[in-house]
């Protein structure tokens, strides 16, 4: 089954995204680049909320996002009732952030994280699955 994955990222963010993107689609995912598209000054938090409502209105599964660090992506992406995104980097990170989380967006430090780092956190957060149990109740304590 092919996965719709929305992926997006500000300037700093920029040639990892298009590096990601490569990646992905050799391993068939459908993928929307939903910006930035260029090197030229980007503000985070336009992607980060063009890849949130993308996942929030099931265009796609999942949604991929980057910025140098990582945390103003994320902010802006976790702003919306429903998202959560995760900031990871390292593989370990993200499985534990779909299996404990449910985190529906992966959020990677583009200047923080080698591509090949990216590649593995990929990998576990489309494939992991969320737990339930202990871990459903917290989940629900955080949209309030």
């Amino acid at each position: 089954m092919t996965k719709n994955i929305a992926i997006g990222s500000d300037h700093a963010g920029f040639e990892l995204k298009k590096e990601l993107i490569a990646y992905l689609k050799l391993n068939n995912f459908n993928v929307i680049d939903k910006g930035c598209y260029s090197e030229e000054r980007a503000d985070y938090p336009d992607y980060g909320h063009t890849v949130a409502m993308a996942v929030l209105h099931k265009e796609v599964e999942f949604g991929i996002l980057m910025c140098g660090s990582g945390n103003g992506i994320n902010m802006a992406a976790n702003k919306h009732k429903g998202i959560r995104a995760a900031l990871c980097w390292s593989a370990e990170i993200a499985k534990l952030a779909r299996q404990h989380n449910d985190a529906n967006i992966l959020v990677l430090p583009a200047r923080y994280i080698s591509k090949e780092e990216a590649y593995k956190c990929i990998d576990v957060f489309v494939s992991e699955k969320f737990e339930g149990g202990r871990h459903q109740q917290r989940i629900e304590k955080i949209d309030i």
